[in-house]
């Protein structure tokens, strides 16, 4: 098998719209499992599907389809959110959500998704505020949210909306309801892996993490910080420094340039004369 960095690589470099999501999510899962095999879990997502295209093919409307594949995969197949254990890095990785039937928002949104296509039904991720979301596609009214199985209404979203911005807060579907790209939605699984390891000091998984999101979005610059600052955590001075003199080339205007400077001649002198 080659290896799964250079897999998740050359899945990153194709333009967005041909990033196979699961594919790619599951070789994300392949760097912390070694010897998994992608295909074996590429082959469940068909079997959910299968196993519900009776049930989903059934009905009529869209509206009518969504919820039979809702009943099928969270009721009959169990599939919820880990809200036990919400920062268990288990909850991040496709193979596991598919074996426990457990994860994340963005992780059991990735399954619906997954298998909602293979039935023929266009469903794309949401990167709602502060829990992500799937949609089917044309219909905003249509609003799946897979850690609580539930179909939600506009009134739904803005109760959700209120409680994360605020009670004034108005629901713009295209700013709140917007549909993320795959490699969106790649990053903030990635986002929230690094978030977990960085809380419990694993920098090695971290700058895993930071590497893979950095294959999807290079200039990012929020992203390169990040790799600067978890470089710095591993006392690896002068690729932290590269990476704030790079976030400093994007952002140059940025109001926190004088304390970014400071920083990399902080890194410099850690980092001594280059030999």
């Amino acid at each position: 098998m080659k290896d799964p960095r250079e897999r998740f690589a050359a899945l990153a470099q194709r333009p967005d719209e041909q990033v196979d999501l699961a594919e790619a999510a599951l070789w994300v899962a392949a760097e912390e499992y070694e010897g998994l095999d992608v295909a074996v879990y590429l082959e469940q997502l068909e079997v959910l599907a299968t196993d519900a295209a009776p049930l989903v093919g059934a009905s009529a409307t869209p509206v009518e389809r969504i919820s039979a594949l809702n009943d099928y995969l969270f009721r009959a197949r169990g599939f919820t959110g880990n809200r036990e254990h919400y920062e268990d890095p288990r909850n991040s990785f496709l193979n596991e959500v598919l074996d426990r039937r457990v994860g994340l928002p963005i992780t059991l949104s990735i399954v619906y998704m997954e298998v909602a296509g293979r039935l023929g039904l266009s469903v794309r991720g949401v990167g709602f505020p502060g829990h992500f979301l799937a949609q089917l596609e044309g219909s905003p009214e249509v609003v799946v949210d897979a850690f609580f199985g539930q179909l939600l209404g506009p009134e739904d979203c803005v109760e959700r909306l209120r409680s994360v911005l605020g009670p004034e807060a108005e629901l713009v579907p295209e700013l709140h309801l917007r549909v993320a790209t795959r490699k969106e939605i790649l990053a903030r699984l990635l986002s929230n892996l690094k978030q977990i390891y960085a809380g419990s000091g694993d920098w090695v998984r971290a700058l895993a993490c930071c590497d893979r999101i950095l294959l999807l979005a290079p200039d990012a610059a929020a992203e390169l910080r990040d790799r600067g600052l978890v470089y710095e955590q591993l006392a690896c001075f002068t690729a932290a420094a590269a990476d704030l003199e790079r976030v400093l080339e994007l952002t140059p205007d940025s109001e926190l340039s004088a304390a970014l400077r400071d920083r990399i001649e902080a890194l410099r002198r850690c980092a001594g004369p280059p030999h």
